[in-house]
């Protein structure tokens, strides 16, 4: 699909949808529990429904409901794991790696056998530090250098140990799959902590469910950070009723367009109380120079005098497309470093961004794990690429805004990975984007 962009400034409010972060955690936790659980959830997503179609293979059953899910869960026992066969189940975990990192664990915590497949592009991003750790729980695989992967075998109970650097995702998963094991379970990560606030969702949705997390600070022999999360023996309890809260990742790239813009742009839903790491995108747009305020209920941006700032992004790598789009026109350089994590997105996100923005007229290069940009006042306008990439299609749809002729991008039905209503959104505060079938 090619959608074609007409720059206009965009103005007004526009409605959250839920998180696909929360979503995907709440979601599995809710099919683990001991009772039914309704989840307000009023959006969806391909990579949410991607979770739902895995959990649904394991023997959890997913009802819509009005406004959300109403999900009953998989049977299953601390000592036996799951309580029915399922040799032979066919996970499809489609492009989602979170659907992939969270699952893969889960299933071996449930002792079911299980082949994991989805797209080409999931199959090349890295999983072997969390597989190396499954296996010496006790599971086996055969093909653990992609995808399609078969599993079998339960995960023991016991302590697991992964770098710092590596996907959050892989922490979060034995973290999601520690309430299913047979004894006590020690998470210890050597070194600083990627996307941290990640691992936070996490274990703000583990505590909803009853599970308690342990959590130690401290260091190795040799003087580097050590995490040590501790989960004692213990079950999901369903909290009966859940929602899941409005998506600050997705906000991002309203609030930056109100950035770029003429007038504000507010997003209603988010919460600055949000434990989303993504919520700090408010801060960085006033660090560019643009102005804000939040209520308990919305956050709103409007334009001013921006200009070039230096940022790292290492727990925010989700918002650099965002803010790139804002630096691309932003007087002066910008600089975000700690970018290293956009390389193993669904495209070299890092690469995607500095080519797909300079056919634009973006001045952006790479600097090795930084991403350098000279800001323009106005952007040339051209076509570009989605790569298959969410954030890349609605990165060149907010940076239309400041182009001069309009703009193009091919693959834009990307955008229905995280968020199938991007569009109607855009049209909603003033955008001219038609969308052509090719």
């Amino acid at each position: 699909m090619l959608a074609k962009i007409n720059p206009k400034p965009l103005s007004g409010t526009v409605p959250a949808i839920s998180s696909k972060s929360m979503a995907h955690r709440i979601i599995i936790a809710a099919a683990l529990a001991n009772g039914v659980t309704r989840v307000a959830c009023d959006t969806t997503c391909a990579d949410i429904d991607a979770t739902i179609r895995c959990l649904t293979a394991i023997g959890a059953k997913i009802d819509p409901i009005d406004g959300g899910f109403e999900i009953h869960p998989v049977l299953k026992s601390l000592e036996h794991g799951i309580l029915r066969a399922l040799a032979g189940a066919t996970l499809d975990c489609g492009e989602s790696g979170s659907t992939l990192r969270f699952m893969l664990p889960v299933a071996c915590g449930l002792g079911a056998d299980a082949t994991f497949v989805g797209s080409p592009r999931l199959g090349e991003r890295p999983i072997a530090p969390l597989t190396d750790e499954l296996m010496a729980a006790g599971c086996t695989f055969q093909g653990a250098t992609g995808l399609p992967l078969r599993t079998s075998g339960r995960m023991r109970a016991g302590r697991f140990e992964l770098p710092g650097n590596v996907s959050s995702q892989y922490i979060s998963g034995l973290l999601l799959a520690a309430p299913l094991l047979d004894g006590d379970t020690q998470i210890a990560v050597t070194g600083e902590i990627e996307s941290r606030p990640y691992i936070g969702l996490t274990l703000a949705v583990l505590n909803a469910f009853g599970v308690k997390v342990g959590i130690e600070e401290g260091a190795t022999p040799g003087g580097l950070p050590l995490t040590v999360f501790t989960i004692e023996r213990q079950g999901y309890r369903t909290p009966g009723a859940i929602a899941v809260e409005g998506d600050w990742s997705n906000a991002a790239f309203w609030l930056s367009a109100g950035a770029l813009g003429r007038h504000s742009v507010t997003v209603r839903g988010v919460t600055p109380s949000s434990i989303q790491g993504d919520r700090a995108i408010s801060a960085a747009l006033m660090l560019f120079g643009a102005k804000g305020q939040r209520n308990a209920r919305a956050a709103t941006v409007r334009p001013d005098n921006i200009h070039g700032i230096e940022l790292d992004v290492r727990d925010i790598p989700d918002l650099v497309p965002a803010l790139a789009a804002v630096a691309a026109c932003a007087e002066g350089t910008t600089r975000f470093t700690g970018c290293s994590r956009l390389r193993i997105k669904e495209c070299d996100r890092l690469e995607a961004i500095a080519t797909e923005l300079g056919k634009l007229g973006a001045n952006v290069r790479v600097d090795g794990d930084a991403l350098v940009i000279e800001g323009r006042d106005q952007l040339d306008g051209g076509r570009v690429s989605s790569r298959n990439d969410h954030r890349i299609a609605m990165m060149a749809a907010i940076a239309a805004v400041r182009c001069a002729s309009p703009v193009e991008i091919e693959g834009a039905e990307a955008v229905n990975k995280s968020y199938p209503l991007f569009f109607e959104h855009y049209r909603l505060l003033g955008g001219d984007a038609e969308l052509i079938d090719e």
